[in-house]
Parts: structure tokens; sequence; C-alpha cells
């Protein structure tokens, strides 16, 4: 049981970080990013060139996928999301632009790094065996990373001025605005951080599981099931519904394996049922 909840709170970390890029974008501007998973799967890609081809340190790799996917957010908030939500009225405009780019960064990954399977070279050697519980170094390494990059970004909001004024965005858009926030600028940075957060965590994973360019849309999927968890546009749910899956997932792969792949049935399942009974997740409501 000690093994299956400390590889519960190892998916969870990672989990968390993803939800946290892809609500941060959701609270901000009301956007659902479809290619979160896909800015995901770029950054795990640029890791594997950086670290796996050119050699370059992990610690250097990882802050190339961050700041690549930084600058592919704030150009798609500037040039796409912008736009659109100015132009239109209609909500759905901007969740087939956010189709579209998940189909366009499809397209481009594909074009750059092909179909095949790719993985690095173990960050460190070695596998903790104490009593009951089994994990490999370069686990407890990257799960470490996600803990204090999900503290680093829980501090950033809560302390720093972009943090408090995407705060204020995210409680009430137009009070913001009357209030002296320049809208445009701080929607553009929490673009760009939620989608540095996707790179970097598709950067930590593919030190661990590797990275397909077929990957994006269960990526995306999952990301989604935790914001519906947590609730939509609420940090703290983010981090709570990656915890969960982390968790029910390590639970379900431990009690159901000898029943083939079901696990994620199940977890849809109870899913129907949670949503049935709490529409709007564990912590639906603006937060600040």
């Amino acid at each position: 049981m000690t093994q299956v909840i400390v590889n519960g709170l190892y998916l969870g970390a990672q989990y968390a970080l993803i939800a946290l890029g892809l609500t941060l974008i959701f609270a901000l501007m009301n956007v659902l990013n479809f290619a979160h998973g896909q800015m995901y799967v770029f950054g795990g890609f640029i890791t594997y060139t950086v670290y796996g081809q050119l050699h370059l340190p992990f610690v250097v790799a990882l802050a190339c996928s961050g700041v690549t996917l930084a600058i592919i957010g704030a150009l798609f908030e500037r040039f796409l999301f912008r736009t659109v939500i100015r132009r239109s009225v209609r909500d759905e405009s901007t969740m087939l632009l956010a189709a579209g780019t998940a189909f366009f960064l499809d397209a481009v990954i594909l074009l750059l790094f092909g179909e095949k399977q790719r993985g690095v070279p173990k960050i460190v050697n070695g596998v903790l065996n104490v009593d009951w519980l089994i994990i490999p170094y370069d686990k407890i390494i990257v799960g470490v990373i996600a803990l204090v990059l999900i503290a680093s970004f829980m501090a950033y909001m809560q302390f720093s001025r972009p943090g408090r004024a995407m705060r204020a965005l995210a409680q009430d858009r137009v009070a913001a605005q009357l209030m002296g926030v320049n809208v445009d600028r701080y929607s553009m940075i929490g673009f760009a951080l939620g989608a540095m957060l996707a790179g970097v965590v598709g950067g930590l994973l593919v030190a661990i599981t590797g990275v397909n360019s077929g990957i994006g849309g269960p990526i995306s999927i999952k990301a989604f099931l935790m914001v519906m968890i947590g609730g939509a546009g609420v940090v703290g749910g983010a981090i709570a519904g990656g915890f969960i899956l982390g968790m029910l997932e390590s639970v379900g792969l431990s009690v159901l394996h000898a029943y083939g792949d079901v696990t994620y049935l199940v977890i849809f399942a109870a899913l129907m049922v949670f949503l049935s009974i709490r529409p709007n997740g564990l912590m639906g409501k603006p937060w600040g």
C-alpha cells in the first residue's frame, strides 16, 4: 500500500502542474485551451532535443522547454485569442480557435519530430529500496522538482504584483480594469505562464516515460478531468484534482490490473457520479 500511495503522490504532483496551467488560462480568459496537451508534448520534445541530443544539462533543457512554450503561449494570446475575444461575441469562437491551435501544434510536432517514441538518458541511476517501497532516484528528483514548482507558483500568485493582478482579473475582469490593471498585459503573462507550466512538466516526464506525438489529446483529457474534479478556474482545485486523479490512477492500476485496462473506465464512471452531485467540482467558485 505504501508503494501505491507514493506512486499516487508522484503522479499527482505531475498532474497538478499540468492542471495549474490549464486552469490559470481558463480563469483569466474564460478559454478552454484544447492545445494544452500538445504544449506538454512540445515541451517534452524540446527537452529530448536539448538533453538527449545536444547533451546539455537537464536543468538547461527544462529551462529551454519552459521559455520556448512561454513564448509560444504569449504569441498565441497576443495574435490569436486576444483578437478573437475582441471581435467575436460567441464563446464558441475561442473554443474553435483553441481546437485549431491543437491541430496546428500536432502537425508541427509530427513534422519536426516524427511519430516515434522518444526518451532520454536517466537523470540519475539507482533505486531507493526501503522495506515495502521501491522507487527510482530519478522519479524522486522529478517529484521533488514538481512539488517545488507548485509551491513556487502558489507563492508567485500570492505575493508578486503580477500574481495579485492575475488573481484580480480572475475574480472580476471589469473591476480589475477599472482599478488600473492592464488587462492585455496580464492576460498575456497568464497565458504564457500556463503554457510554460505545460512545457516544463512535459520536460520532466520525458525523463521518466518518454514522449511521442500522439499523446497530446489524452494529456488534454486528463487535464480537463483534473479541472472538473477541482473546479474550473480554481488554483487550489487544480492541485487537488491533480493529486486525486494521480491517486485514483495509482490505486486503479494496482487493484484492477487483473481485469485488463479498465482503470479509466472506472474513473470516468466515478467522475460522472461525482459531477452529478457536485457539478461545480470541489471548489467551483472564483478564486483569489
